[in-house]
C-alpha cells in the first residue's frame, strides 16, 4: 500500500515535472525510490532517469562555452556533435601539426581564406589559447580528436593528454617520446561555420541540421585549394538547405561572420562543384531538403584535414568533424579578437554595407545563383536605365524588364566560351546589313576575351568575308583585343544545331555556354523575318535562330538577346508586349526566346554596356571570391589586370573609329539609309557619344 501511494505520488509529480522541468520537485522521493526494487518502483526509476537526462540535454544550448568545455573535459556523453551549442559564441576547428610544417600551413591559410579564417596559431607545446579561451586545454576540451600518422587517420580518441604523458609504440616501429613531440606540435584554430548558426536562426533561416538533430554535411568537391609549401588539397565545403525566398538573408547574414567562413562560396547545383550525391556526404550526416529549399555551400574548416592527409605528417592531430572547439568569442560581426602582438589577425570584419552580397538566379538548368555586392548591382541597374531612353521615340519603355542586364551579365561571368550572334538585313541593296548591331558585339567580344573567355562570333554566309574582314581592321586598329574566330550555321538536319553547340553532339559537353545575339533579326511566329517595316528578309538570314531554340533544352548553355525594336533574336521573351505595343508587332515579333532579354534604344548601347557591366562585376569583391570559391590571397584585382579591363571599355574615340571603319565597308545606318556617322538615325556626337559617356563615368 505504502508503495502503490508513492507510486501514484510520483506519477503526479513525475507528469509536472515533465511538462514543467522542475526536477527539484523530484528530490523528496528520489532518494526512497533508487532504495526499492519493486517492479513498479524499478519502471518510475527508468522514467526518472529518462527524463532527468531530457531536462539536462535540453539544457546544453543555453551553457556558456566556459561550462561546455568543463563537460566536455569530464567525457559527458551528451555531447556528441557542437552544432547548435555555445549560441552566440565562435566554434573552431583545430590542426595540431609539427612545428616543421607550421610555416607552410599558415602560408596555406592564408592562399585559402574563406575554409581556412586563422584565429589563433599557438606556441610550440602551447595547450592553451587566452585570445579565444581562458582557462582551456586543448588537449581535453574537445569531445572527440582524430590522430593522423603519416596521412593516415589511425584512431579517435577523446583526450590527447596521453600524448602528452609517456612513449607510444607503434606497430613495427620504435619508442616514440611523445612528451618531447607534443612540445615541437603547434595548434591552428580555424574560424567555424557553426558560429553564424545562431544568426541564421535569428534572421528566420532554418537551420535543417539542427531541425533533423544531425552533424552538418561535409563534402569533398572537385574545387582544388591554392597550395603552398607542403599542403595542397580539394575544398572541403558544408551543405546547409536554404528556402529559395531566404537566400538573401543567409548571404547577408553568413557574409558578416568572416571568422566563420563568411558568405556560400556557392549556390545551387551540387555538381558543378563536383559532388556526385548529395545523401552520401564524406564528413558528417545526410541533411534532408525540404520543398523549396536550395543548397547552399559554404567553405569549410575540414579542408585542413584534407590538407593534413595529403601532407602526410609523422604525427598530426585535428578535431573530428563536428566536434568543434568552442571559444569565449562572441560571434558578433563588429566583435574584434584583440589578440597580443604575436597573435596573427584573421579575416578583415571591416564589412562596408555596400558590398554587402545580394543573390541572384543566373540559370535553371543546371541550378546556379551567383553573388554581386550592392554597390555593383546598383551601378548595372543604372547602367540599364541609361541604355534604355527611348531617344528614338519608338516607344521601346514599354518592353522594359528590370535586371535583365544584370542576370545576364552575372551568366557571362560564370561562362567560359561564349558565341556572339549579329547582323540584320535592312536594304535589298548590298551590302544589305546596318550598322547598329556589329559596334556592339565587338565591343562585348574584347570585354570577354580580355576577362579571359573564349569568344566566337557567329555570321550569315553571306556576310563571311566582309566579317572577317570587319574583324581584322578592328585588330588593326586596337578596337578588339584580339582575333577571333569567325563561322557560320547551316541547317543540316534535325541535329545541326546539336551539334554546333556541343562537341560530337554530347549534350553534357557543351562547346558554348553562353549565346548572345545583339540586333540580330529574329524569326516570327509564322516562319519568316520581317525589318521594322514589315518586309520579309527571310532570304538574306541564315538559321541562327535554331541555335537559340535548342539550347533550351540543353543544359549548362545560356541564351541572351538585345534588341530595340521587338524583332531581334531572343525578343520572343516579350512578344507578346512586342504584339500589342509596337508598331506592327503581330507580324514582325519575334516568337524565339532568351533566357535574358535586354531592351534598349539602340542596339549597341546594349553591348556597350554589357562590356560596362562584366567590368563591374571583375572588380567587385564579393564576386570575385565567389567566382574563386574564397580561395586566393588576392581576392583584389591587380593593377595590371584592371588596367588591361578599362583599356577594353567602349569609349568615344574607340566606337567612333569602328563606325567609321563600317563606313569604309558601305555599312549604314538602318533607319535612314545614311552612310555616314549615323546609326538609327541618331548622330553619333552628340547622342552616341554622350551615352557612351555616361556608361564608363557609372563604370569608373
Amino acid at each position: 500500500m505504502h508503495l502503490t501511494l508513492l507510486s501514484m505520488q510520483f506519477a503526479h509529480i513525475f507528469k509536472i515535472g515533465k511538462r514543467c522541468l522542475m526536477p527539484m520537485s523530484w528530490i523528496p522521493i528520489r532518494r526512497h525510490i533508487f532504495k526499492t526494487s519493486s517492479p513498479l518502483m524499478m519502471y518510475w526509476k527508468h522514467q526518472l532517469h529518462h527524463c532527468t537526462q531530457m531536462e539536462c540535454s535540453s539544457k546544453l544550448p543555453c551553457l556558456s562555452p566556459a561550462e561546455l568545455r568543463l563537460l566536455i573535459r569530464q567525457s559527458d556523453s551528451r555531447i556528441s556533435t557542437t552544432t547548435g551549442l555555445a549560441k552566440g559564441y565562435q566554434q573552431a576547428n583545430v590542426v595540431i601539426l609539427p612545428k616543421h610544417l607550421a610555416e607552410d600551413f599558415e602560408a596555406f591559410c592564408h592562399s585559402n581564406p574563406a575554409p581556412l579564417p586563422l584565429l589563433y596559431r599557438s606556441q610550440s607545446g602551447e595547450t592553451s589559447c587566452l585570445p579565444l579561451a581562458r582557462n582551456a586545454d586543448i588537449r581535453t576540451d574537445i569531445s572527440q580528436y582524430c590522430v593522423y600518422e603519416k596521412g593516415h587517420l589511425v584512431e579517435t580518441v577523446s583526450s590527447l593528454q596521453n600524448y602528452t604523458r609517456e612513449p607510444r609504440i607503434a606497430s613495427g616501429q620504435q619508442a616514440v617520446n611523445q612528451s618531447h613531440q607534443w612540445s615541437d606540435m603547434v595548434c591552428f584554430y580555424l574560424g567555424c561555420s557553426f558560429g553564424f548558426e545562431g544568426k541564421l536562426k535569428t534572421a528566420g533561416v532554418p537551420v535543417r541540421n539542427v531541425e533533423q538533430g544531425r552533424n552538418v554535411s561535409m563534402y569533398r568537391t572537385a574545387v582544388t585549394c591554392r597550395p603552398a609549401g607542403a599542403f595542397s588539397c580539394p575544398l572541403v565545403v558544408t551543405m546547409r538547405p536554404v528556402p529559395a525566398a531566404l537566400l538573401n538573408a543567409a548571404v547577408e547574414v553568413t557574409h558578416l561572420s568572416p571568422r566563420a567562413h563568411g558568405a556560400p562560396v556557392h549556390i545551387g547545383e551540387p555538381a558543378l562543384i563536383g559532388i556526385k550525391d548529395l545523401s552520401r556526404p564524406d564528413y558528417g550526416e545526410p541533411v534532408e531538403l525540404q520543398p523549396g529549399d536550395v543548397p547552399v555551400f559554404w567553405a569549410c574548416g575540414v579542408t585542413a584535414i584534407e590538407a593534413v592527409l595529403s601532407s602526410k605528417p609523422s604525427l598530426a592531430f585535428s578535431h573530428s568533424p563536428g566536434c568543434m572547439f568552442l571559444t569565449d568569442v562572441p560571434d558578433s560581426s563588429t566583435s574584434l579578437i584583440t589578440p597580443p602582438p604575436d597573435v596573427l589577425n584573421g579575416p578583415n570584419t571591416e564589412l562596408s554595407p555596400e558590398l554587402t552580397p545580394l543573390c541572384f538566379l543566373v540559370s535553371h538548368k543546371p541550378l546556379l545563383y551567383s553573388l554581386v555586392s550592392q554597390r555593383a548591382a546598383a551601378r548595372i541597374r543604372h547602367l540599364e536605365i541609361i541604355i534604355g531612353e527611348d531617344l528614338g521615340e519608338r516607344g521601346i519603355k514599354q518592353l522594359f524588364t528590370e535586371d535583365e542586364l544584370l542576370h545576364s551579365c552575372l551568366a557571362l561571368s560564370h561562362s567560359t566560351s561564349v558565341a556572339i550572334t549579329t547582323g540584320f538585313p535592312t536594304y535589298m541593296h548590298s551590302p544589305h546589313d546596318e550598322n547598329d548591331g556589329p559596334p556592339g558585339a565587338i565591343a562585348m567580344a574584347t570585354m570577354l576575351l580580355s576577362l579571359g573567355k573564349q569568344v566566337t562570333m557567329v555570321t550569315d554566309r553571306r556576310s563571311l568575308e566582309r566579317n572577317q574582314a570587319l574583324i581584322d581592321e578592328a585588330v588593326k586598329t586596337g578596337v578588339l583585343k584580339t582575333t577571333i574566330p569567325l563561322v557560320t550555321f547551316e541547317d543540316t538536319g534535325p541535329d545541326a544545331a546539336l551539334h554546333f553547340l556541343c562537341h560530337h553532339g554530347d549534350p553534357s559537353k557543351p562547346r558554348y555556354d553562353h549565346l548572345v545575339a545583339i540586333e540580330r533579326s529574329g524569326r516570327a511566329a509564322d516562319g519568316n523575318y520581317y525589318n521594322m517595316k514589315g518586309v520579309e528578309i527571310k532570304h538574306l538570314v541564315d538559321p541562327i535562330d535554331n541555335l537559340f531554340i535548342a539550347a533550351k533544352d540543353l543544359p549548362g548553355i545560356t541564351t541572351t538577346g538585345i534588341g530595340d525594336g521587338g524583332n531581334e533574336l531572343g525578343m520572343g521573351k516579350v512578344k507578346e508586349k512586342v504584339k500589342s505595343l509596337i508598331l506592327n508587332g503581330s507580324l514582325i515579333a519575334c516568337d524565339v526566346p532568351a533566357d535574358y532579354a535586354i531592351i534598349v534604344g539602340v542596339s549597341n548601347w546594349g553591348g556597350y554596356a554589357v562590356a560596362c557591366g562584366l567590368y563591374l562585376l571583375y572588380t567587385c569583391p564579393s564576386h570575385q571570391r565567389y567566382l574563386r570559391r574564397g580561395l586566393g590571397e588576392e581576392l583584389t584585382t591587380s593593377q595590371e589586370q584592371l588596367q588591361d579591363w578599362t583599356a577594353q571599355l567602349p569609349s568615344v574615340d574607340k566606337e567612333e573609329s569602328f563606325l567609321s571603319t563600317l563606313m569604309q565597308f558601305g555599312i549604314r545606318c538602318g533607319i535612314t539609309d545614311h552612310l555616314g556617322m549615323k546609326v538609327d538615325g541618331l548622330t553619333f556626337h552628340p547622342t552616341h557619344s554622350d551615352i557612351i559617356t555616361r556608361l564608363r563615368e557609372v563604370t569608373l
